[in-house]
């Protein structure tokens, strides 16, 4: 019975197709258990073709494994090979490997030759490959005289390399005697055999160092070839050759003219081609031609296979790799050029050496049972199959009545013991040859398991897992699993069973954890084994990192959050563009987070976050762009150069992953203003060539700066200087004016040309003048590059006509344009007349005037000018001088109005005419008069000598009359203790008083007065005072009176004694938690701050002012006797509520005083400020 064994398997992730492959894979690997007998194994040997290095010592390896150990021998050229007869040689001990010690004496050469290895034991013979052992060459170029090649520009040339024949062929490169490689293009290349062809040449080709090299890599040593020369001879050296010595220029013609192309290599218009399979087809065409030849491929019948085809040399060369017979057919390659084109045909043939389609494998068999070897192979041409038996042909190796020989099949039938033995199986062509080996051991043992007991498996969960069962028996065995202690046998409809015993769970879940038991049994007994499996979460990133743009010298920072199963340890590493990343301290990795400092260009890329636990990983990635403004431009080149234009080019710089948008370019003057940058033009960010417009006479320098998103780039290094030529100038100085300093010249200016417009040398003007009203013909004067010139001996103010010209010394500019100006200006010489004036209103006047003769003016009318002053009131008593005032009045006005007068004033004035010399002379005197306006308020108010009943009231006038004053009005109201204002009293005062006394007042009352004066005109502002009359002296002598008497100031002591008591009481009873009527008395006694005044008529009326209706302020309140300003009067009673210094008798009238702000102020007059009497104290206590 045939076994198939597979070794322990690893845990596997991938999906169900590579799974399956490599399942297949280990079929055929698998391996007795060596603790049993078997045929010997060859497990290492030498490659077949086995080049050596003739410096060191020859190792020819032949190792194999078998029970009992194998024995070695080898054979060298078919015949045995006694190494105990060469003291050079020795073999390995325990395996068959010959060392040959070459190092010391003797030579690689002797030692060339076909070796193969034989394994034996006492179950069979197991052989090596034929192997063919070669020392490897270096020879020497052989010397040879090279000719200095010489040739015309536009031929054609192949440099030939022939390299010396070495083992394994050298690698060839052309270098220079600098050991530079030589570069190469369409024109020039290398071909396959090592020549060097140029297509055309040009003269720059020429050189002494041409020198072709050949490596040989398995001895590491570099020959090189003489150098070659070659001198190309340029257009213009032929010219005077063929000019002197030929008649017929045919010569030059053919050699320097254009042609189609032709083949250099490969000669004619067909070649074959073999290669074998699985080798690398190389295919090459180089043409010359002028202009050079491009080369292209197709293939005839059919498409060049994708993924398999390069194109090498630039395109001269076609390559397709892993050939196949199906690669085989007719391959084309045309080269082409503006001349014509030419093909050439490549006839492939793809043969093959041989191949396996099935090798044999090893056999165990137990005895009794059958089996097969099958040895099947393919090649071009089809191979031949020959076996051998433990290494001798079988037709002559002893018989087995147990074998039969089918071609390429040996069947067995009731195999015993003896049949054990190692069988080869030979498949070769002319190509070459497979040899394989493969054992037929017969043995009979009872099942064995090969994996280790309790193995525990983790799996990702949803993944496959792979629980092996590894084992062996013979016969051979069949496999079960089972779960759990008592669990039934697992079925195929859920779990996949293989071959070598292994169990597939196709997807495992959370509820495939468990314990599996693995059962191997043969009709010689049984085996089993345990294996535990966990399933474990998937490793997962919750939060990719993202992609960036950051600016060159910022900070960017990755994240990359993990989430994975509790049970497992991950380690997450992050990579740049799949390798490590760069060993800078700018890189920091803390946590979830890679953090880039100063970001530069070489930092941009792909990073990848990569989680790994011991079961799964995964990673996620982001592409972080590196931006900046962009490099500076440079290579600036100036072309098609003009005399007004120049085309400037220049290459970009690096745009740093930001797309320029723009280029700006600037240019400086040399030779008028060096150092000095200048904006000449803007073009987009896709353009590198500007045609620039340049002024004649300027010593240009270009300079290109490239601007993106993120700014502009540094300057370009200066482009060459580029000097224009001179030309006469294209304009004329601006800002052109004539204006005279003196009354009798003219003072033309001008703003200059700069040195860049000047166009030249010799910068001068041509200044002209004539009167605009006269026929006298232009003056003209040259002047240096100055900036005014003054006429002189001119009439005043008279209009000039002016140009100024600009000119070199190539010419004069166009013609300018003519500006008008005026000649000085002098005084004006006459005053305005017929001023008169009309008055409006008190303080308002309007003035009219006839305007001055325009040439009176002499000048630019700026304006007239109006002086004027009060000379004196109409009221003698008010007469004083008043500075003059001025109004200036703008062109050729002839009337305005003149504000803010005084009323009832005399006033004087006289107009001037101004021009931009001066003033004229002024116009005779107009004296006017304000009418009567209202007066100001009086300019102070004080009331003295109060007494019960009556007060005085003495003010000074207005400062301001304003006219004749015709009365005074005196307006007054009693204020009661709550602050209410009384009935309001009118009284009109004749204008002479100064002093006038209101009697009849109630005694200790507060009074408001309201005074102002009256003109004709109406009444003036008023002034506010207070004031307040004494208090009853009858009834201040009774209180004295009674204060005085023994009875009251016993009372007194009593009450004081009665209060005394009452508060310590108080005091006692508030300690022991008592309660003290307080809000009784509070309720008894009520503060007499906030009782209503009363007097016999009842409460007064609400206060209202009569003027402005306003509440009187805090603060006015004053002694009677003190003077109050106007601005003083605005009080308001609400502030009088803030407390009364003052007590109230029985019948509820007011004693003593107000008290406000102004309360710590000494009191005046009569008022009562005196300390309060007994009487007042007793009163108090009612």
């Amino acid at each position: 019975m045939q076994l198939k064994i597979m070794p322990k398997k690893k845990r596997l992730s991938a999906g169900r197709v590579p799974l399956i492959l490599f399942l297949c894979q280990m079929i055929s690997a698998l391996e007795v258990p060596l603790d049993l007998v078997q045929p010997p194994t060859i497990t290492q040997q030498s490659p077949k073709d086995y080049i050596i290095d003739p410096r060191e010592n020859i190792v020819i390896q032949c190792e194999a494994k078998g029970k009992p150990p194998p024995s070695f021998s080898w054979t060298r050229n078919g015949t045995h090979f006694d190494i105990d007869k060469d003291p050079l040689v020795t073999m390995k001990p325990g395996s068959g490997t010959l060392i040959i010690n070459i190092m010391n004496e003797g030579k690689a050469e002797t030692y060339e030759g076909v070796y193969q290895c034989t394994a034996r034991n006492d179950r069979g013979a197991a052989i090596s490959n034929n192997i063919v052992v070669r020392p490897s060459r270096s020879p020497l170029w052989t010397k040879e005289k090279l000719e200095p090649i010489t040739l015309r520009s536009g031929q054609a040339l192949v440099l030939p390399c022939r390299p010396p024949i070495g083992l394994p062929p050298p690698i060839i490169f052309w270098m220079d005697n600098s050991f530079q490689r030589l570069p190469q293009s369409e024109r020039v290349s290398q071909g396959l055999n090592g020549d060097l062809y140029f297509s055309n040449v040009l003269p720059e080709d020429t050189r002494e160092d041409y020198i072709c090299y050949a490596r040989f890599n398995h001895t590491q040593t570099i020959q090189q070839k003489q150098p070659i020369s070659v001198k190309v001879i340029s257009v213009d050296e032929l010219n005077d050759t063929i000019a002197a010595n030929l008649s017929d220029t045919e010569f030059y013609a053919k050699s320097n003219r254009e042609r189609p192309p032709t083949f250099l290599t490969p000669e004619g218009n067909a070649s074959n081609k073999e290669e074998l399979r699985g080798n690398v087809l190389s295919l090459e065409c180089i043409a010359e031609g002028l202009p050079t030849p491009l080369i292209y491929w197709i293939k005839e019948d059919g498409t060049l296979p994708v993924n398999r085809t390069f194109y090498r040399n630039f395109q001269k060369t076609l390559q397709i790799i892993q050939v196949s017979e199906a690669d085989s057919g007719n391959y084309q390659c045309i080269a082409k050029n503006e001349l014509g084109a030419i093909h050439h045909t490549i006839s492939v043939t793809v043969k093959a050496a041989p191949y396996w389609i099935m090798a044999p494998q090893n056999l165990v068999l137990s005895p009794g049972e059958d089996g097969a070897l099958i040895c099947r192979a393919n090649g071009n041409p089809k191979p031949r199959i020959s076996w051998l038996s433990n290494g001798v042909p079988i037709e002559i190796a002893p018989d087995d009545p147990s074998r039969k020989i089918d071609v390429d099949t040996i069947i067995f039938s009731k195999v015993q013991e003896r049949s054990s033995a190692v069988y080869q199986c030979n498949a070769s062509n002319e190509y070459g040859y497979l040899l394989a080996n493969a054992f037929v051991n017969v043995l009979a043992e009872p099942p064995r398991i090969l994996t280790s007991a309790n193995a525990l498996y983790q799996v990702i969960a949803n993944r496959p897992a792979l629980l092996d069962c590894a084992f062996f028996g013979s016969p051979l065995p069949t496999i079960e699993w089972f779960k759990g202690a008592e669990g039934s046998a697992l079925h195929e409809d859920s779990y996949v069973l293989h071959d070598n015993g292994t169990l597939e769970i196709p997807v495992a879940q959370k509820n495939s954890t468990g314990t599996y038991t693995c059962v191997a049994r043969n009709k010689l007994g049984m085996a089993k084994n345990e294996v535990h499996l966990e399933i474990k979460d998937p490793t997962r990133i919750i939060k990719q990192p993202e992609y960036a743009v950051v600016q060159r010298g910022s900070t960017v920072s990755f994240e990359c959050k993990v989430k994975h199963d509790h049970t497992l340890i991950p380690t997450v590493i992050w990579l740049k563009d799949n390798g490590e990343l760069p060993n800078d301290g700018r890189f920091t990795v803390d946590q979830d987070h890679l953090v880039v400092t100063d970001v530069s260009d070489d930092d941009g890329g792909t990073y990848m976050c990569v989680a790994n636990t011991s079961l799964d990983n995964v990673s996620a990635s982001a592409v972080l762009s590196v931006v900046d403004v962009p490099n500076r431009p440079f290579d600036l080149e100036l072309t098609d150069q003009l005399d007004k234009s120049v085309q400037l080019s220049w290459t970009p710089g690096d745009d740093n992953n930001s797309p320029i948008t723009k280029f700006i370019i600037e240019y400086e003057d040399a030779m008028h203003e060096a150092g000095r940058w200048h904006h000449q033009t803007e073009v987009p960010g896709t353009q590198t060539t500007a045609q620039l417009k340049l002024s004649p006479y300027v010593n240009y320098s270009f300079r290109v700066m490239a601007e993106n998103s993120l700014g502009r780039s540094l300057a370009s290094e200066p482009s060459e200087q580029y000097l224009t030529k001179a030309a006469e100038p294209d304009k004329n100085p601006t800002t052109v004016e004539g204006l005279g300093s003196e009354p009798d010249n003219l003072v033309i200016t001008w703003k200059p040309l700069s040195g860049f417009e000047s166009n030249g040398p010799g910068l001068q003007y041509k200044v002209s003048w004539r009167q605009k009203d006269g026929d006298d013909e232009w003056t003209s004067v040259v002047v240096a590059n100055v900036s005014k010139y003054i006429v002189s001996g001119t009439p005043t103010f008279v209009p000039y006509l002016i140009k100024v010209q600009a000119l070199n010394d190539i010419g004069f500019a166009p013609e300018p344009a003519v500006v008008m100006g005026h000649s000085g200006e002098d005084l004006p010489m006459v005053a305005p007349g017929n001023v008169h004036v009309k008055v409006m209103n008190s303080t308002l006047a309007e003035v009219h005037w006839d305007p001055v003769p325009p040439k009176s003016i002499r000048g630019h009318l700026q304006g007239y000018r109006i002086y004027y002053w009060k000379t004196q009131g109409s009221s003698k008593r008010n007469r004083r001088h008043i500075e003059k005032k001025i109004l200036t009045f703008q062109g050729s006005k002839t009337h305005g109005m003149l504000p803010g007068l005084e009323p009832f004033s005399h006033y004087t004035l006289n107009i001037r005419v101004v021009n931009g010399k001066g003033e004229g002379p002024a116009s005779p005197d107009r004296v006017f008069e304000t009418p009567e306006g209202v007066p100001s308020a009086p300019s102070s108010l004080k009331i003295i000598n109060p007494t019960l009943d009556s007060l005085t009231l003495e003010w000074d006038p207005p400062s301001h009359p304003n006219g004749i004053l015709t009365a005074y009005i005196l307006k007054y109201q009693p204020i009661n203790s709550t602050h209410e204002l009384g009935p309001l009293v009118d009284l009109k005062i004749p204008a002479n008083k100064t002093r006038w006394t209101l009697k009849n007042l109630n005694f200790s009352t507060r009074y408001k007065f309201y005074f102002y004066a009256q003109t004709a005109a109406g009444s003036g502002s008023q002034i506010t005072e207070e004031g307040i009359t004494t208090v009853d002296e009858a009834m201040a002598s009774r209180q004295v009176d009674i204060a005085t008497q023994g009875w009251f100031i016993g009372l007194m002591c009593a009450v004081a004694l009665l209060i005394l008591i009452l508060l310590i009481v108080c005091f006692i009873r508030r300690n022991k938690g008592g309660k003290y009527p307080v809000k009784e008395k509070e309720d008894a006694h009520a503060d007499p701050e906030i009782q209503p005044m009363k007097e016999d008529d009842g409460t007064f009326g609400e206060y209202s002012d009569a003027e402005d209706h306003k509440p009187l302020k805090k603060g006015s309140r004053t002694p009677s006797d003190r003077t109050v300003k106007k601005e003083d009067s605005d009080d308001s009673l609400v502030d009088y509520g803030e407390g009364v210094n003052g007590q109230f008798n029985e019948d509820g009238s007011f004693i003593g005083q107000y008290s406000g702000k102004k309360e710590k102020e000494p009191a005046e007059g009569n008022e009562s400020s005196e300390a309060p009497s007994p009487v007042n104290a007793m009163n108090s206590f009612v």
